[in-house]
């Protein structure tokens, strides 16, 4: 270190540095205390939530819905069970199929021993029910009952069952387990496409970097930014509703923006000492810039994601919380792990950069960034044709998102050769598409002169006068069920039993089986799949035109309820309230882009980009999964990825476009010159971008690997969406827009100017 860099340093000690500046400088020279703190931090954490336990469950409970208050009657009546079912389907091809004696004694047996197996409460067999065996006699089910809910049933004991099963097939009999506590016990367990997305963002940090010690600390603060996430969130689960699918998607979220933001501070380290100066000068002129950069970028990415409580979605927000968290732990580390990790390594990687520099040097001697000023040079001779030739390749992307339907999977999409998607596929060719998703109408019964539900205040059941009145409207659907077309077969009416719930006014208090006959179900099940778009239909018309009649008939309540009318009222209530979200999200950070950068075109051009970006991201999606693009199996898009994917990818943009304008901006400060500024702009920020890019693409791809359809939706949707942001969008959209404007692009009337409180992003 040379007697300049001392006084230099003793000079900005003295001075009272940004926020930013001192923390980097606290954790440079408490190093060791700071990276001891943060492993006993997660350690601390991970013990905790290992010892407690997570308490993760999925709650799509639409409250005003039609699903929801079939639902609710149901509960309010006793209807609901506390344990899951799950289905033991068999086959068998032979002239007498599974009414063949022998069959039906090996059957039996199979039955019997599952009613021993652990955490079975009772087995109803196949041959105790007429409906539960085929016209053509080829395919019977038996239904098992479970001590626990499908969320709750151990996997130990689900795949045991499962395993007695697949056991008793052969000899021209072919057995399956479905359900969903099954589809639960045969997923991965994960960590393959985690493994693959850490492996590959190494390897190309070690290309950018050249050292495998300077590519291994953004990898080091991501991972322990997730690890610290996961066990926070396990425990917050206890206490809030968190989806069981949250943790896969804090990963892949975490691991790409742990490196991201890692890498925006490494990079402007590494800027700081090609130019001379000392590991700790730059450690924190790094964290005085590009930190102000990673945390403006993580609180648009947490403000997208709290546009996602608005949405009011049940377990949706607790996945939405989830996130944040993570982006806010990441944060975290990105401004004090990552300076620790520096000043632990900040020698070493000093002298490899230095040597790297100078072999760069005598091979080529070109400036660092000769090649994107080329670039950027040609698309400001040609502003015109990259904006046409870009926007029509977004929008020819983005079109089939218009046709997206949402919906979510069942076994219908899980992968050949699980149980599960056995079960599905041989109750369909014995039952029909539509056995897999029927509908439940729920007929209640009113108070004379009234509707059911002010009939039933509380719950508190009947009047005597109503006695009956329930199966008398479950029969008056089945009539007008008959014959409308989409409906293959109509079951019922059933009446509900009492169960001596609180709600039933003590009711059955013995726990028996008695019903009042007030309500009545009725299964209704469709000629088509649960997730064709006929299904849907069928939903609708329902709703609109063949049940209304019968409630003006009857005075009863009746209401469209069962799994597959819950999804298509998710489905919709996602649609209609998706504007008012995309509102909240997009008006919020345009105008911390107002404040930050004292523009008015700046943000209208961030966020008409974004979306963009994003529509063409969700149109991909539409097509392969969707359409069945590459061999994919068609099916709906999961209800609530576009709005992840919204909040997600919308924040994420924001990590570039702030990186990028603020440099652009921060040119234009010192020279007035536009295009000038463009070209350093990118020129010292296209390299970073472009590996940043790199490595979350590489992330997010790597879910793809993941059997679950969700993931693979949600890893295909990000993934695209940055490789257009940072290709199509920074590298020619933002350099022709930005000479299309002109210094127009930095307009801000003075009015506004004398307003807005001042912010700043780079330091001079």
């Amino acid at each position: 270190m040379t007697t300049k860099d001392t006084v230099e340093e003793q000079t900005a000690a003295r001075r009272r540095g940004s926020v930013f500046e001192r923390l980097a400088a606290f954790s440079y020279r408490h190093r060791w205390g700071a990276v001891l703190l943060w492993v006993a931090l997660v350690a601390g954490i991970t013990a905790a939530s290992s010892a407690v336990g997570s308490g993760y469950h999925n709650d799509f409970s639409l409250p005003g819905t039609d699903s929801q208050q079939a639902r609710t009657v149901l509960e309010r009546h006793g209807a609901a069970q506390s344990g899951a079912t799950v289905q033991i389907v068999v086959r068998d091809d032979d002239a007498d199929g599974v009414r063949d004696a022998a069959v039906q004694r090996r059957v039996e047996a199979l039955l019997g021993t599952v009613a021993g197996l652990p955490g079975v409460t009772g087995v109803r067999s196949p041959y105790e029910d007429g409906s539960a065996v085929s016209r053509d006699g080829m395919v019977g089910y038996a239904t098992v009952t479970l001590a626990e809910s499908a969320e709750n049933v151990p996997r130990e004991q689900v795949r045991k069952i499962v395993d007695t099963v697949e056991k008793a097939s052969g000899d021209g009999l072919e057995t399956a387990v479905g359900g969903d506590a099954v589809r639960g016990a045969e997923e991965g367990g994960g960590g393959a496409a985690e493994g693959a997305g850490i492996l590959g963002a190494l390897v190309i940090l070690v290309f950018l970097f050249g050292s495998l010690v300077a590519a291994s600390l953004p990898v080091i603060t991501a991972v322990f930014a997730v690890a610290g996430s996961i066990g926070l969130i396990a425990l917050a689960s206890r206490l809030v509703t968190v989806a069981d699918f949250t943790p896969p998607v804090m990963m892949l979220v975490g691991l790409g923006v742990g490196i991201d933001y890692a890498l925006l501070v490494f990079s402007r380290y590494r800027g700081e000492l090609l130019v001379g100066a000392s590991p700790e000068r730059a450690t924190r002129a790094a964290l005085d810039a590009a930190g102000r950069t990673v945390f403006f970028a993580g609180c648009t990415v947490i403000i997208a994601l709290m546009g996602l409580v608005a949405l009011g979605l049940g377990s949706l927000q607790g996945v939405a919380l989830a996130v944040a968290l993570t982006v806010l732990v990441t944060m975290a580390a990105s401004l004090t792990l990552l300076p620790a990790l520096l000043g632990v390594f900040g020698g070493r990687i000093a002298r490899q950069v230095a040597r790297r520099a100078e072999r760069r040097a005598t091979r080529n001697g070109r400036a660092e960034g000769a090649g994107w000023r080329r670039w950027v040079a040609g698309v400001q001779r040609r502003p015109g044709a990259a904006l046409l030739v870009s926007l029509v390749a977004l929008g020819a992307l983005a079109a089939p998102a218009a046709g997206m339907r949402l919906g979510f999977a069942d076994a219908g999409n899980d992968p050949a050769g699980t149980s599960s998607r056995e079960a599905y596929d041989m109750l369909a060719d014995g039952f029909g598409p539509g056995f897999n998703g029927p509908l439940v109408v729920v007929a209640e019964a009113g108070s004379p002169g009234g509707s059911g539900s002010s009939g039933h205040s509380g719950g508190s059941g009947a009047g005597a006068s109503d006695v009956g009145d329930g199966m008398a409207a479950g029969a008056a659907v089945r009539d007008a069920l008959d014959g409308v077309p989409g409906v293959a077969a109509v079951a019922g009416p059933f009446p509900v039993a009492g169960g001596g719930h609180a709600s039933d006014g003590g009711a059955a208090a013995d726990g028996g089986s008695a019903a009042d006959g007030s309500v009545a179900t009725v299964l209704v099940f469709p000629a088509s799949a649960p997730q064709d778009e006929a299904t849907s239909e069928l939903v609708e018309r329902l709703r609109s035109e063949v049940l209304p009649p019968v409630e003006r008939a009857s005075g009863a309540d009746v209401l469209v309820g069962g799994p597959t009318a819950a999804t298509e009222d998710f489905a919709a209530t996602v649609a209609d309230r998706m504007p008012l979200f995309v509102a909240i999200v997009v008006g919020l950070s345009a105008l911390l882009l107002l404040v930050v950068f004292r523009s008015v075109l700046i943000p209208v051009k961030a966020a008409l980009l974004n979306l963009v970006s994003i529509g063409a991201a969700l149109g991909v999606i539409t097509l392969v999964f969707q359409h069945g693009w590459f061999g994919v199996e068609e099916g709906p898009i999961e209800a609530f990825i576009p709005v992840m994917v919204f909040a997600i990818v919308f924040g994420l943009s924001m990590d570039y476009e702030v990186f990028l304008l603020s440099r652009i901006h921060e040119e234009w400060r010192r020279g007035k010159d536009h295009q000038a500024a463009v070209r350093e702009g990118l020129a010292t920020t296209g390299r970073v971008i472009t590996a940043a890019a790199a490595i979350m693409i590489v992330v997010f791809a790597a879910f793809m690997m993941s059997d679950d359809r969700m993931l693979q939706q949600f890893g295909l949707g990000l993934a695209v969406a940055i490789l257009l942001d940072a290709v199509v969008i920074r590298c020619l959209i933002v350099p022709a827009v930005m000479q299309v404007l002109g210094r127009r692009a930095w307009w801000l009337p003075s009015w506004l100017r004398r307003v807005l409180p001042k912010v700043e992003l780079e330091r001079h």
